[in-house]
């Protein structure tokens, strides 16, 4: 019995749980006893109505419980193993090609270095993104200080601006209806030809020594005023009488240049041109200095020079003499009838003399070439020419008009345009101009024979006053 004991411990121990049923009866049959085994819950409940011994001494009825036990244990499922704790399971053959190759690309040197520099990038990018929004928010601050201090600034000086306007309101000219842009040289023959026709006018026409109450000349000196538009004379006094033009004579000397000349020659100066009286007005030129026709008429109509008028009439008509000649012929193409010249500059002479009537004649006619028009209005001009060296040089002068460089101011609404002054000891103090009112409208007015320049510039001031009413 106690070997059959032993035998059948050990025959327990060596079968293997995972063993197949086909195995059960060679155990069975080494040992030569069946291995006991638990019955099937069916059959237990079957013993329990037999006794636990059997008498029975039949080997086939021991072995038969045990090969349905072998039975019952072949038909359950196999255990799996469990897998130890952190070892991962091994790739299953067949699997996703590549998955093993990326691994080992992810913790490669190189991968790591490249996730370090990206998120290096990353965060330099954040970082100036912030300092971006910052510096942004405080130029914001910044940009809406400096607008606000220069809507103070600015919102100050027009305060200033219009105090000082209603304050000297009655000294302020109105704006001109024909700016000086429009005045300027033309750059197109159409412009210049739109200009011409707003200055081309019937000629004025009347008696003699029309008055005004408003009007009071002095003792000697003689004036008109012509309403250009209206075709009227609104005053005139001694009108048709002889006097002498002085540097007046200059504007029939432009009308010949701007009709015959051409502004882009040059002029060399010789000694013919400086051959004047002394103390007689002049630019400053010398001889063998080059200058084109345009810069001289600029310095005869701002500057009155004497020695650019001598210079054009020398280059217009060949010599002076004929030059003369060709002043008279157009002087009575245009009516003068009452003017005589003997020299383009008016520098006294018994034989050079005109009236207050042919001065308005010769300035209406000048105003019709856009370049007299835009040489009349400058207040300071600058003569550029070479001299007999071939150097560059230039004269700076200031125009004779008092009303343009500011000395004296027009009437309230009043806008001189510009013209002609003249002074002479005989002549006296001689001034003839275009203006315009407070509607555009344009006057000549002229005054001769003023004892004084403030005479001339007070009396001027009573013909402007009549053109607003």
């Amino acid at each position: 019995m106690a070997d059959t004991f032993e035998n059948e411990n050990m025959n327990a121990e060596d079968i293997d749980y995972t063993a197949s049923a086909d195995d059960a009866p060679a155990a069975s049959s080494d040992s030569g006893t069946a291995a006991p085994s638990n019955p099937p819950a069916d059959e237990t409940a079957s013993d329990d109505l037999q006794p636990e011994e059997s008498d029975s001494d039949d080997p086939q009825a021991e072995s038969a419980p045990n090969e349905e036990s072998a039975g019952a244990e072949a038909a359950r499922p196999a255990r799996k193993k469990k897998r130890p704790a952190g070892k991962k399971p091994p790739m299953k053959k067949g699997g996703k090609k590549g998955k093993k190759k990326n691994s080992k690309w992810k913790n490669s040197r190189a991968a790591k270095s490249l996730r370090y520099a990206a998120s290096t990038i990353l965060a330099n990018i954040k970082g100036a993104l912030h300092k971006l929004r910052k510096s942004m928010r405080r130029n914001r601050r910044v940009f809406a200080t400096v607008i606000l201090l220069a809507i103070l600034f600015f919102g100050t000086i027009a305060g200033l601006t219009a105090v000082y306007i209603i304050h000297k309101s009655d000294d302020l000219p109105m704006p001109m209806l024909y700016s000086n842009e429009t005045m300027a040289y033309q750059s197109t023959t159409e412009a210049a030809l739109e200009t011409d026709k707003a200055f081309t006018f019937s000629i004025c026409t009347g008696k003699d020594d029309i008055g005004n109450e408003n009007i009071n000349l002095k003792e000697g000196e003689s004036g008109a005023l012509f309403d250009l538009e209206g075709r009227e004379i609104l005053f005139a006094r001694h009108m048709y009488d002889k006097v002498y033009p002085a540097s007046i004579t200059k504007i029939m000397t432009a009308i010949l240049t701007l009709k015959y000349g051409d502004m882009d020659e040059t002029v060399t100066i010789n000694w013919r041109d400086l051959e004047l009286e002394a103390g007689s007005q002049v630019v400053g030129l010398k001889i063998g200095d080059k200058v084109t026709v345009r810069e001289l008429l600029c310095g005869v109509l701002v500057h009155s020079g004497n020695d650019c008028a001598m210079a054009l009439a020398r280059h217009i008509g060949g010599t002076t003499e004929n030059f003369v000649k060709m002043m008279n012929s157009e002087l009575q193409e245009i009516g003068a009838t009452g003017t005589h010249f003997v020299n383009p500059t008016g520098l006294h002479s018994v034989d050079h003399y005109t009236t207050v009537y042919d001065i308005y004649l010769m300035l209406n006619e000048a105003v019709s070439y856009s370049d007299f028009k835009s040489i009349m209005q400058i207040p300071v001009y600058n003569l550029n020419y070479t001299d007999k060296d071939g150097n560059e040089k230039n004269i700076n002068f200031d125009a004779t008009d008092q009303y343009l460089t500011g000395e004296t101011k027009p009437p309230k609404n009043v806008v001189v345009l510009g013209g002609k002054t003249g002074t002479t000891d005989a002549a006296g103090h001689c001034l003839a101009i275009m203006s315009q009112n407070a509607f555009g409208q344009p006057y000549i007015s002229i005054i001769v024979g003023a004892k004084t320049t403030d005479d001339l510039y007070t009396d001027m001031n009573q013909l402007l006053s009549e053109i607003n009413d």
